[in-house]
């Protein structure tokens, strides 16, 4: 188990290596000068463009100015802003919130769309089936932005059950309703990816193989199916908590949480590079390391995996 491990994670650094090297010429190399606009409606003096292309190592060669940002970055410094603040900072100040919206967002999709999704392939057609079936292809058809604004207006405004906004302390039980809506399609998904490889082992022979070894039907559902019916979910499940941190912006914005979506979506608007990079360069590393935790997960779910 530990070599199976640590094969994944060496497999792990030419994919961080080359996933931070294309953020970061995304973002330093697009047209425009970065500086120009960061003195209002004046225009910069050239001493200052100057300053800070140098402060930026924005002269040197590509590969140089990659590897210093790497060299700081393997050393916690995730650079400064145009104004002097530490990206960290700012990142340690918004992404617990993102985090925590993330999380209450990954228990939801993961109670609802895999308890519906169990229920229904163990009990293939019927009411509940083809209920299920609409209900997520309702979830599935309509922008989050959509299922945002109608959630916020009829629990926030018209019901009052909520606060249309959620406050700078972030607490858990103001962020179940925007944790709906964030995990709201990917939920579907769930629940649709679960019905279909259960129904897809329930014929497998092993299967039939256990049934007529004479084992009871819950033991044959919940040793023999479920548990080799996850392994598609878990995958899902893992590799999804990463898009739903990168993709929380929308969410966000609409329940005014102040999280890593808005940072990074303020930084572009202002061309922070910095913080641009270093805020996605975590989103990469939570990617890594979940796709790691599902690799671990798939060899304690199916053994035959650590020996391939």
């Amino acid at each position: 188990m530990g070599r199976y491990v640590l094969r994944r994670l060496l497999q792990l650094i030419p994919v961080f290596l080359g996933t931070t090297f294309l953020i970061y010429v995304l973002v330093w190399t697009i047209p425009g000068d970065p500086f120009a606009g960061q003195c209002g409606d004046r225009a910069c003096p050239d001493a200052y463009i100057t300053e800070m292309r140098e402060k930026f190592n924005l002269d040197e060669p590509l590969l140089v100015q990659y590897g210093s940002y790497l060299l700081r970055l393997v050393q916690g410094d995730f650079g400064e802003t145009f104004s002097g603040i530490e990206v960290s900072e700012l990142i340690a100040a918004a992404y617990p919130v993102t985090l925590k919206l993330a999380l209450v967002a990954l228990v939801i999709e993961m109670v609802i769309g895999g308890i519906a999704g169990i229920l229904t392939g163990l009990r293939n057609r019927g009411f509940l089936d083809n209920l299920v079936l609409v209900s997520t292809l309702f979830l599935i058809s309509i922008p989050v932005f959509v299922t945002g604004f109608v959630l916020q207006f009829l629990f926030g405004l018209r019901w009052g059950i909520i606060e249309p906004t959620v406050s700078s302390q972030a607490r858990l039980t103001e962020l179940i309703v925007p944790g709906f809506v964030l995990g709201s399609l990917s939920m579907a998904y769930v629940a649709r990816l679960t019905r279909a490889s259960i129904a897809e082992h329930k014929r497998s022979d092993y299967v039939r193989t256990a049934v007529a070894k004479g084992l009871t039907p819950g033991r044959v559902a919940g040793v023999h199916v479920l548990r080799n019916s996850a392994i598609p979910v878990i995958t899902f499940l893992g590799t999804d908590l990463g898009a739903l941190m990168g993709g929380a912006i929308v969410t966000e914005g609409i329940f005014n949480i102040r999280g890593i979506g808005g940072l990074i979506f303020g930084a572009i608007t202002t061309k922070e590079g910095a913080t641009v990079v270093g805020a996605v360069t975590l989103l990469v590393i939570v990617y890594l390391l979940m796709n790691l935790l599902v690799d671990v997960l798939y060899a304690v779910l199916d053994p035959r995996i650590r020996y391939d």
